[in-house]
C-alpha cells in the first residue's frame, strides 16, 4: 500500500498481475510440488489454487470478487495453440452484433441479478488468508466500456452512438447500478484492501470510441467506483489496453485512479509512463507480453533490472507483465522475471 501510494522507495520488490490463466496456475502447481491438499472438486478449488500459488510465488495478495455474476454474450470459440493450451479452445466475443441491439432486447436482457451473487470465495479468503496478504477486490468487476462493446458488439455500438445514444446510456446507467452493488458487497469485507477496475476502452494508436464518449458513457462509472473505493479508505486501480493517452488527465483529474495497469512496448513502454505520470499515480506492471514471449532469460533479466532501476525509486511501481500472465507466456520466462524481481536490492 506504501508503495502504491509512493510513500517511498520500498524495501523489496512488489510484484503484481491482472491474473495468471488457469493453465499457468496449474504448471506452477505441478512444476513446484504444490498440488497437495487440493482438490479439481472442490468448489473453491480455483481460489484456493489461486492463493497457493501467489503466496508461493512472493504475491502480497490474491484479486477476488463475487461467485455466480453471469453475463450472457455471444462468443465464438477456435483452437488454442498456446503452450500451455486452453482444453475448451480460446474464445472471442463476437465483434459484429451483441445480444443487446434494440430496446426490445435491452427489457429481454437476463441481467445479473444480485440476489443470485454469493460471496463464497471471499467469505473463505477472509477466513484464511495469510498474514502479511490482502485481497485486491474487483474479479470479473468495473468493465464499462466493455461491456458496452460486448453486449452491444462493438461495430453495433459504434453505429449507436450515431443513432442510438439514447440505449447505450441506459446501458451504461444499468452497469452502473450493477456495479455499484457488486462493489458495495465486496467492500464489506475487511481483507479487501484495494480495488482494482478493469476496462479495455483502446487499441494500439487511439481509443476505441472517442474520448468524449469515453467522457459521458465510460468515466462515470469508474469515477463513482474509485469514490466509494476512497469513501472507506482503499485504493482504485485501473487496467486499461490500448493508446488512452488522451483521456490520462480525466483519469487523474476527474476520475481519482491511485493506478494505472497495462503498458504495451508499440504504444507508451512504462519507464516513458512512470516519468510523465508518475508523480501522480503509480504505474504498475509493464514487463510487455510480447517481449516475455520472445526475449531469452538474459534479455528478461536485464530488462526487469532496468524497469526497477528506473521506476522503483520513490515507490509507485510494482513489477509484472504488461498485461497478464497468459498462458502462450513461457512459463521459464515468466518465472525468470519473477526471480530477478526477488533478487533486486531496492
Amino acid at each position: 500500500m506504501r508503495c502504491i501510494r509512493r510513500e517511498g522507495t520500498p524495501k523489496r520488490v512488489h510484484h503484481i498481475e491482472l491474473f495468471l490463466d488457469a493453465e499457468v496456475q496449474d504448471a506452477v502447481v505441478n512444476r513446484l510440488g504444490l498440488r497437495d491438499g487440493l482438490d479439481s472438486a472442490d468448489p473453491l478449488f480455483a481460489v484456493k489454487r489461486n492463493l497457493r500459488v501467489q503466496w508461493f510465488l512472493g504475491y502480497d495478495y490474491v484479486r477476488c470478487g463475487l461467485d455466480n455474476v453471469v453475463w450472457e454474450l455471444r462468443r465464438h470459440t477456435t483452437t488454442d495453440t498456446a503452450p500451455l493450451a486452453r482444453a475448451g479452445g480460446r474464445s472471442y466475443v463476437d465483434e459484429h452484433t451483441g445480444p443487446i441491439t434494440s430496446w426490445e432486447d435491452f427489457e429481454r436482457y437476463p441481467w445479473p441479478q444480485p440476489n443470485q451473487w454469493n460471496s463464497r470465495s471471499l467469505e473463505w479468503l477472509e477466513r484464511n488468508l495469510p498474514d502479511g496478504m490482502c485481497v485486491i477486490g474487483g474479479s470479473g468487476f468495473a468493465h464499462f466500456a466493455e461491456h458496452l462493446s460486448w453486449l452491444m458488439g462493438y461495430e453495433t455500438l459504434c453505429l449507436a452512438l450515431y443513432d442510438q445514444r439514447d440505449l447505450v446510456a441506459a446501458i451504461r446507467d444499468r452497469l452502473i447500478e450493477i456495479y455499484r452493488a457488486m462493489l458495495e458487497r465486496i467492500l464489506q469485507f475487511d481483507c479487501v484492501k484495494l480495488i482494482w477496475g478493469s476496462d479495455d476502452m483502446g487499441f494500439k494508436t487511439g481509443p476505441l470510441i472517442s474520448p468524449a464518449d469515453l467522457r459521458e458513457f465510460v468515466l462515470p462509472g469508474h469515477k463513482l467506483m474509485a469514490q466509494m473505493a476512497h469513501a472507506t479508505g482503499r485504493l482504485y486501480l485501473l487496467h486499461c489496453c490500448g493508446d488512452i493517452r488522451s483521456i490520462m488527465p480525466d483519469l487523474m483529474d476527474d476520475v481519482g485512479i491511485d493506478a494505472k495497469h497495462s503498458f504495451e512496448d508499440v504504444i507508451e513502454d512504462v519507464i516513458t509512463a512512470k516519468r510523465r505520470y508518475g508523480h501522480r499515480i503509480a504505474l504498475l506492471g509493464g514487463i510487455d507480453v510480447d517481449f516475455l514471449c520472445r526475449a531469452d532469460e538474459a534479455q528478461i533479466r536485464q530488462r526487469v533490472r532496468h524497469t526497477l532501476e528506473q521506476c522503483l525509486p520513490g515507490g509507485g511501481y510494482c513489477l509484472g507483465t504488461g498485461n497478464s500472465v497468459a498462458n502462450y507466456i513461457p512459463l521459464e520466462h515468466y518465472l525468470a522475471m519473477l526471480d530477478e524481481g526477488n533478487r533486486f536490492q531496492p
